[in-house]
């Protein structure tokens, strides 16, 4: 089923007038230093800068500890940056915004909740129309094969159940973009493969853009149109690959030889076997 936002008397999540689609996201200079009084400072991020696209899906890869989670976490508001610039659909990035949902590692479902009311906590959190967006929600937990299980609770769930519920409750409020940290990560890979499928899906159903943070440069391959690799601490961007495999995608294209040549040319960037996962 197409995504559709429903009746309007709402706080929705809109984008600053006149901004560029081609900018979606703009981020400029980055830098990104932690301090600690009882440590030397980290420096996580250095001089990162990238677009995306409105409706863009991109990848997010690197090695362990280079400040992938923490330029996730900056995009959305949660973290704040050091210097440069980051912008979201025209707006300064300061704190959290509506226009943007993050899905993380772990589902994080309160396990008191039933999936229904899972999905509607930005709705609640926002003081939402309840009416309008319980309507939402339940449309989208059956875009995700969801619909049924509206009254179940976590614990009743498998983790890729629970991961689609968690993507859900990150779409119900309509956000611009939605961000991902490494959400199948914990996944078996039969599961995680699905996921990957259904999770396109769900990106062209919903025509959300998605920045995807992941370890795996097949993953990243298979679902983006692009692949910012950052080095290692601190993360730079080492390359923007484009990937430039039909849409839409079967599994088959993660094994195909053109995406086997765009691992190959992401791979070149990390000298120590092991360092991310193939």
């Amino acid at each position: 089923m197409a995504m559709r936002s429903p009746g309007r008397r709402r706080q929705k999540a809109v984008p600053a007038p006149d901004v560029d689609e081609a900018r979606w996201i703009d981020v400029g200079g980055l830098h990104k230093t932690y301090r600690s009084r009882r440590s030397e400072p980290t420096h996580a991020l250095s001089d990162i800068a990238f677009t995306v696209r409105r409706g863009e899906f991109v990848s997010v890869v690197g090695p362990s500890g280079c400040g992938k989670t923490t330029l996730l976490k900056i995009l959305a508001g949660i973290v704040p940056r050091s210097e440069g610039t980051v912008r979201v659909a025209g707006r300064d990035v300061t704190g959290p915004l509506p226009e943007v949902g993050m899905v993380f590692q772990a589902a994080t479902l309160l396990p008191w909740r039933t999936v229904l009311r899972n999905v509607m906590v930005p709705a609640e959190v926002r003081k939402l129309d309840t009416g309008v967006y319980r309507e939402r929600a339940g449309r989208l937990l059956t875009m995700v094969g969801l619909d049924g299980f509206e009254d179940r609770y976590p614990h009743e769930l498998s983790g890729g159940m629970q991961q689609r519920a968690g993507i859900c409750r990150a779409l119900v409020h309509d956000p611009a973009v939605l961000l991902m940290d490494e959400p199948f990560g914990a996944l078996d890979a039969m599961t995680r493969e699905y996921m990957n499928v259904e999770l396109l899906r769900i990106w062209r159903e919903s025509g959300q853009t998605i920045v995807f943070v992941t370890h795996s440069m097949a993953e990243a391959v298979f679902l983006s149109d692009r692949v910012v690799v950052l080095s290692a601490r601190p993360g730079r961007v080492a390359e923007i690959v484009d990937i430039d495999l039909e849409r839409p995608r079967a599994l088959s294209a993660m094994a195909s030889d053109r995406a086997g040549v765009h691992v190959e040319r992401i791979r070149k960037h990390f000298n120590t076997a092991g360092v991310i996962d193939r």
